[in-house]
């Protein structure tokens, strides 16, 4: 969809109704200056709990807050004009019951004003998924790699191998049929990637899950090559910011200790003088 087409925000109604429709893009943002030039190419917008690793340097994202979220879900929503936002729910804010879940994804979204929150787990979280959404509560679901399970999935692995891969694909259904107006896979083979995309009424988002998805999703600061030691395998890098930052701070480095920066260019004259 491309921005010259694009007359208001986009809502979860707008992101169901392009399953078969075209390819969905959607990436992270955390800040306002990022949603503003994502919010030119992406349909949505993810204000990810990968936060806490990317911003925060977290060893996982078992420890963002709802804090953090509603502070950095205000600041994209800043920069956004057109795209969708989309806002998680971090760990231990929705698990423990629908009810639960329904007032800190209310509190999320009338504190961000984002469109939609999204929350992993399949079957065991359908109940959730349709009590929020006949509550007025939009829902993406998220299947697959669940980084918040990290710990019960032995590490950041590959899901739905083999027979595993029906699990996955009974995960991603019961979201979807409890009211998910879309479904993030997650690392996981590109064939039942296609599979389960071909099974589903809603759009699936793929992160390493294939080309055969309807839309895709990276963590902007990966793809921009922001990190310069982590590539995972579905990474592909579009730049090389940390190398270009790294060069650029060695040059004002040496500048400064050259006295060669600020020169009179970037200095301020005495009163009086031109």
């Amino acid at each position: 969809m491309s921005a010259t087409a694009r007359a208001r925000q986009i809502t979860a109604a707008d992101i169901r109704a392009r399953k078969g429709q075209g390819p969905l893009v959607c990436l992270t943002a955390y800040t306002t200056p990022m949603a503003k030039i994502v919010d030119r190419h992406c349909d949505l917008v993810l204000v990810g709990d990968s936060l806490g690793m990317v911003v925060y340097g977290l060893p996982s994202t078992l420890g963002v807050t709802m804090e953090m979220m509603i502070a950095h879900g205000q600041a994209v929503m800043r920069g956004l004009g057109q795209a969708m936002c989309v806002i998680d729910m971090p760990f231990g804010s929705y698990e423990e019951s629908p009810e639960q879940a329904f007032r800190n994804a209310a509190r999320l979204m009338r504190d961000t004003g984002a469109g939609a929150v999204k929350l992993e787990g399949g079957v065991a979280m359908a109940d959730t998924v349709a009590f929020l959404t006949a509550r007025g509560i939009p829902v993406m679901g998220h299947v697959g790699l669940t980084p918040q399970a990290v710990h019960s999935l032995g590490g950041y692995k590959v899901q739905g191998r083999g027979a595993d891969g029906d699990r996955v694909a009974a995960d991603a259904r019961a979201v979807a049929e409890a009211g998910a107006f879309a479904v993030v896979l997650e690392k996981v083979p590109d064939g039942l990637g296609r599979r389960i995309t071909a099974d589903l009424a809603v759009p699936t988002v793929g992160i390493g899950a294939g080309n055969g998805c309807d839309g895709q999703v990276l963590v902007v600061d990966d793809m921009l090559g922001l990190f310069a030691d982590f590539k995972p395998k579905f990474v592909k890098r579009y730049a090389d910011l940390a190398g270009a930052a790294d060069r650029a701070i060695a040059d004002f480095a040496a500048e400064v200790r050259d006295r060669a920066f600020p020169t009179e260019d970037h200095s301020f004259a005495d009163e009086g003088k031109a």
